[in-house]
């Protein structure tokens, strides 16, 4: 069957309308144009594009490419071309580890130091499922790298991650208590099976899982040089057309499986008829992660368990230079929807739950909800405006949040990031969110005199200090920011110097970023790698350095040194 002279193909073994119909037919032209309708801005020889599949029961019962594989030769995207999975790669490493488990070579609870004694004591017992799970507390290795002045399109070798991680000083957080998402886990989970099975992540999954699947055109890519047929390249979009985004990545565990549709759709299948594996083993990759305190998290083993429309799905995307990838599995279903792109903006979840939605009914039961009472804003009302302003103001935390806090009308507001809410008095100092009580906020004075709020929300806590304007600082008080800072643990400088009125962040790989002065103690770039930087002082107040506090990285110290 042919469609705009691209190959498709169609083995369907039940309806896709009903999903309970097994009867055999051909897939309706109707679903055909409404999935091709999904992909059609697309569907051409100028642009890069997608490849998509769709699973029932044993079957790949759509796949199809739109777009190019490489623009520059005129190659088009089929459901033979080879993509890169980016995050998608972990449940892989992660079934891995299920499979040395079942064969007793390890166990998820055992200490990480066991397998890999390069990794420092910070004095906390982190586990292999802590890895699995993101709840290690370990940096985000990217982070770490682009810090160091390793831009993530030089070649980037799994020796080079190793050494990096193995002069961490500090946690993020104590292991098992928050979620924080770290490659670094997989690239060190990645280490293990080889520390335990004597062979490198590509040779354990060729030989246990891809082999027996009949994944023949799928193996973790390790080496950047290696030349592989029919592979997809990478690009972004730029104006009056697309840039290549480059990706030498020669490291495995936590990214680089190369695969294509076919060969994926054989994996999907494995999660509801393993033929690699047994169910148990399933249900172990599958398990939902537990913090210390015996809340869940949707995480699995490298893989995300929720519901969606009332069933079971196990799902996750990926995102590496211009590739954007998406694999999600409904097991109770025996269905799965693949969608893989190798263009930087193209919106590949997005994509696969429209692809969901055209197959997939709403089972979940409609609860008529009583209505919505009318907020009770008498709470809101405030007698003491004197402490009201007080409290009022601009607030930043350790981990880089900002609010605001605004008296109007008597009320007070919470501001952050474009959105406003009506607090409502719940005690003295006290706050909570009118329309999300179990967000609160506590006010107090410390001894040096400074406002802090004191934040809660059902998964976690922060406290932030209230600063005042910073436009009218000397020169001689700017001064005092700027010098040499060296951080240890990456073994990189940055500089800051002064340029007219404006503090400027350098280093010798990057170009020079201006930074933003919020209060006295902390610094913004437009860095993503370093963001938000905490300034440091000694006793006399002096400035000793900062700490990264930015995204998966917390408190990495820089020391001023000039």
């Amino acid at each position: 069957m042919q469609i705009q002279g691209k190959k498709i193909i169609v083995l369907l073994l039940g309806s896709l309308i009903s999903i309970t119909n097994a009867r055999a037919q051909v897939l309706p032209d109707s679903i055909i144009n409404k999935v091709d309708g999904l992909f059609t801005k697309w569907n051409t020889a100028n642009s890069p594009g997608c490849v998509i599949g769709i699973v029932r029961n044993d079957s790949l019962i759509y796949a199809k490419g739109y777009g190019m594989a490489n623009i520059e030769y005129g190659v088009p995207n089929s459901p033979e071309t080879i993509y890169h999975m980016a995050s998608v790669s972990k449940q892989f490493t992660a079934y891995s580890i299920v499979l040395l488990a079942k064969q007793g070579k390890l166990k998820l609870d055992d200490d990480i130091h066991k397998y890999l004694p390069w990794f420092p004591d910070l004095k906390e017992k982190i586990t292999i499922r802590n890895l699995l799970n993101h709840t290690s507390g370990i940096r985000d290795q990217w982070q770490l790298l682009a810090i160091s002045g390793t831009r993530l399109d030089d070649v980037i070798k799994q020796e080079h991650i190793v050494k990096v991680l193995s002069k961490q000083r500090a946690l993020n957080f104590k292991p098992g208590t928050q979620y924080s998402y770290s490659n670094s886990g997989f690239t060190m989970l990645a280490e293990i099976v080889k520390s335990v099975s004597g062979q490198t992540l590509r040779q354990f999954t060729d030989s246990a899982i891809f082999k027996p699947l009949g994944m023949n055109d799928t193996h973790f890519h390790d080496d950047y040089t290696e030349v592989v047929k029919n592979r997809s390249y990478s690009y972004y979009p730029r104006a009056g057309g697309f840039t290549n985004s480059i990706l030498s990545y020669s490291n495995a565990g936590a990214t680089s499986l190369f695969t294509n549709v076919n060969d994926m759709a054989k994996w999907v299948m494995n999660f509801y008829n393993p033929k690699v594996g047994t169910e148990k083993d399933i249900e172990a990759l599958t398990q939902k992660g537990k913090f210390n305190n015996g809340k869940e998290s949707d995480y699995a083993l490298g893989i995300v368990n929720n519901t969606f429309k009332g069933w079971r799905q196990y799902s996750h995307n990926g995102a590496d230079a211009g590739y954007r990838t998406s694999v999600t599995t409904f097991p109770d279903l025996k269905m799965g929807f693949i969608v893989f792109s190798n263009l930087g903006d193209f919106d590949a979840n997005g994509k696969s739950y429209q692809l969901v939605n055209l197959f997939v009914k709403d089972t979940t039961t409609k609860i008529n909800k009583p209505e919505a009472q009318p907020v009770d804003t008498s709470k809101a009302i405030l007698k003491d405006l004197v402490a009201a302003r007080k409290i009022s103001g601009d607030y930043i935390s350790d981990d880089g949040a900002e609010f605001r806090f605004k008296l109007s009308n008597q009320k007070l507001y919470w501001e952050r990031y474009g959105q406003t809410d009506l607090l409502l008095n719940a005690g003295k100092d006290t706050f909570m969110v009118a329309n999300s009580p179990d967000v609160k906020f506590q006010f107090s004075t410390v001894s040096r005199g400074d406002t802090v709020v004191k934040q809660w929300w059902p998964d976690g806590e922060r406290s932030l200090l209230k600063y005042g304007a910073s436009a009218n600082y000397t020169e001689k008080e700017l001064q005092a920011y700027t010098g040499t800072y060296y951080c240890p643990e990456l073994d990189c400088k940055y500089g800051i110097v002064l340029k007219g009125k404006d503090l400027i962040l350098t280093n010798n790989k990057y170009e020079d970023m201006k930074l933003r002065l919020i209060g006295k103690d902390h610094l913004r770039s437009d860095f993503w790698w370093m963001g938000h930087l905490k300034i440091l002082r000694g006793d006399k107040k002096q400035i000793t350095g900062f700490e990264v506090n930015d995204g998966r990285i917390m408190h990495l110290q820089f020391d001023k040194i000039e």
